[in-house]
């Protein structure tokens, strides 16, 4: 029994008791609402990063990867793809330069985490786009007085062409796409390099 303002006693009926019984308390809200807010913003947040990252990249298709982290490791590593963008790698780098058989991604990825870019393409591309490829890197190599590009083919990728720095990767149909010149100019030791001041060529392995 509740008095009312009126000092008249007030019944409560079972059926009210049992309704106040069923109220969640409001901590238990604001507890709630609290984390789905946080996981709003987080995911707010990679995706206008990501977003914003590739609007600013100025490259149509090219794609920014999260930080994949870095270390060393002898022997056979699994990747998640044909073409990492950065990951756990080989303590040796693989020297930079023109490959015709397919080289050891593990190696790779240590001459990309120097700077390098690695120039994927499929096996089977027209002997004259492989041909522009090669001239593409011997234009690089005469530009900057040291090879910073590793071309290579490799089996079942998926694109014609993938070009892969550390974090960033552009998927092409033709090698005579403009694209391609823009991407080596920003990703030769590009702004997401680990160690940028690294050589590409003394001291590495030559597959």
């Amino acid at each position: 029994m509740a008095k009312n303002k009126s000092g008249k006693t007030k019944r409560i009926t079972n059926k009210q008791q049992a309704e106040q019984k069923r109220q969640i308390p409001i901590w238990v809200w604001i507890a709630g609402g609290g984390f789905v807010m946080i996981l709003l913003v987080m995911g707010l947040f990679y995706l206008g990063y990501q977003g914003q990252a590739i609007a600013n990249s100025g490259i149509e298709g090219l794609v920014i990867f999260p930080d994949p982290g870095r270390g060393h490791q002898d022997g056979d590593i699994e990747y998640a793809s044909l073409t990492p963008t950065g990951g756990i790698h080989n303590p040796n780098w693989l020297n930079c330069g023109i490959f015709d058989e397919p080289v050891r991604r593990e190696n790779v990825l240590h001459s990309m985490e120097h700077g390098a870019v690695w120039l994927a393409y499929q096996p089977e591309l027209p002997a004259e786009q492989i041909e522009l490829l090669k001239s593409t890197v011997n234009r690089e190599r005469s530009r900057r007085g040291e090879p910073l590009i590793i071309l290579s083919p490799v089996p079942s990728l998926e694109y014609p062409i993938v070009a892969t720095a550390w974090r960033v990767q552009l998927d092409l149909e033709d090698a005579t796409d403009e694209r391609l010149q823009t991407f080596l100019d920003r990703y030769q030791r590009g702004p997401f390099t680990p160690e940028p001041g690294a050589s590409c060529t003394f001291g590495g392995v030559m597959n």
